[in-house]
């Protein structure tokens, strides 16, 4: 069956992947969601009877990509969709079903589904979660390939796991990888690969290149380090990140925390005379990316273990979120009362997101030193890798731009203990945070 169907060499290797999980992408026009279709078109014609997936996030998102274009290919003779079911017959009994999970528990309506091959298109809006259930849709007894095939562009809820997964494997992007005895392969690709766009609008290019710097890099080179949605820009590792020195006696040191039983998110942070503030250790438990393998903490235990770290340091205050205030059914008791009979004894941080998060993009943004060179007013030292991780990830809520997302949940809870502690320092202008006793006077005579 001739279909007389034009590819780019990205798109055939993406095709001929034998790997059993597949990323395709990068940047922007790369003729990736083309590139999923015709993959399921030839997979469908060759394995007769074999049942595929695709999914977005929304309807909207189907209709406006995947299916426009299966419908501008696909012609009758081969495939025919119904709407209502949102599935693609092909001529030899081959299914391509078009799916869509908007929340997180929506891939639950494929309990009992088997599929040889599922696609994600644009991986990134989805959850690792969300990835995970679906991988184990992936069966039959058939004797067809079983592969999960994605493509995406950096962004989005999923970008931390999809970084993680596919580009950050230590090998070369084209290389095939195994991880517990499972291939994974990442194939990159840019517009200048879609040589099919190049030809039909070659000034889209010479519009990618007027860019700003960052999103230049995230739509034209595919960079994973900077995405859409980023909330904090202003992170940089060179900027932001210093190496461990010893902290002099004389600074103020302050313990801001978020607990809950999911994660335990702790800081230690130094403020120097001049207003700066050094985030200079950092422990991190829990079910989430746990410091400990995985370990959820109770109260108690995670007073004992705060206690440990600060050895005999002179803490001026633990900050704590205000919800641990609240108190137990059961034995009247808060946490917050728990904290403090174990000699942890917390205050109440300020609970304003959109205010907190702001004062943290003051704190973060680039200033010039008095040798003219690009520093800012907070420094991270490099050991507390956990928020180094996080903060770059975090991205703008959908609900609200001026709010940080919640989700991926797992990295919000050390940058959560950073706004407790920003949240009433002042963030207007380093000359504000320049006198960092009588703000702390202020907020600690407040409780």
């Amino acid at each position: 069956m001739d279909l007389h169907l034009t590819i780019t060499p990205r798109q055939r290797q993406f095709i001929d992947a034998d790997a059993d999980e597949v990323l395709y992408g990068g940047a922007a026009g790369g003729g990736k969601s083309y590139g999923q279709v015709v993959d399921s078109l030839i997979f469908g014609l060759k394995y007769p009877g074999s049942k595929q997936l695709i999914l977005r996030r929304t309807l909207g998102e189907l209709e406006k990509s995947i299916l426009r274009i299966a419908s501008d290919i696909i012609p009758p003779s081969v495939g025919k969709y119904s709407r209502t079911e949102h599935v693609l017959r092909l001529c030899n009994g081959s299914l391509v079903d078009f799916g869509y999970c908007a929340r997180e528990d929506d891939v639950r309506q494929y309990q009992s589904a088997e599929y040889d091959v599922i696609r994600f298109d644009e991986l990134t809006h989805f959850t690792a979660f969300q990835y995970t259930y679906m991988l184990s849709r992936i069966r039959g007894a058939n004797g067809f390939p079983k592969r999960m095939k994605c493509s995406t562009n950096p962004g989005g809820v999923g970008h931390d796991f999809v970084k993680e997964r596919f580009i950050d494997s230590g090998v070369l992007p084209g290389e095939v990888f195994s991880v517990k005895g499972r291939t994974r392969l990442y194939i990159p690709a840019t517009v200048r690969d879609n040589f099919f766009l190049m030809k039909s609008d070659p000034g889209y290019l010479e519009r990618l290149n007027e860019l700003p710097d960052r999103e230049r890099r995230a739509l034209l080179d595919g960079d994973w380090d900077i995405f859409e949605g980023q909330f904090f820009p202003e992170f940089s590792r060179d900027i932001h990140v210093c190496e461990p020195f010893d902290i002099p006696p004389e600074w103020r040191r302050t313990v801001s925390l978020d607990y809950g039983l999911d994660m335990l998110a702790v800081l230690w942070i130094a403020s120097d005379s001049t207003g700066r503030a050094y985030v200079y250790r950092e422990f991190c438990s829990g079910r989430d990316n746990a410091a400990d393998g995985g370990r959820p903490l109770i109260a108690g235990e995670a007073a004992d273990e705060i206690l440990r770290l600060s050895g005999d340091e002179e803490i001026s205050a633990f900050l704590a979120p205000p919800d641990i205030w609240n108190r137990q059914k059961d034995s009247g008791l808060g946490i917050a009362d728990i904290f403090a009979e174990h000699g942890v004894p917390v205050v109440k941080a300020g609970a304003q997101r959109v205010a907190g998060w702001q004062a943290v993009k003051e704190w973060l943004r680039p200033i010039e030193d008095e040798m003219g060179n690009r520093t800012s007013r907070l420094k991270i030292f490099s050991q507390c890798r956990y928020l180094i991780r996080s903060l770059p990830l975090l991205q703008h809520s959908e609900a609200n731009y001026n709010d940080v997302s919640v989700t991926p949940h797992p990295i919000t809870h050390a940058p959560d203990a950073l706004r407790y502690f920003l949240a009433d320092r002042g963030s207007s202008s380093p000359d504000v945070a320049a006198e960092p006793d009588r703000s702390e006077q202020f907020i600690y005579a407040d409780y």
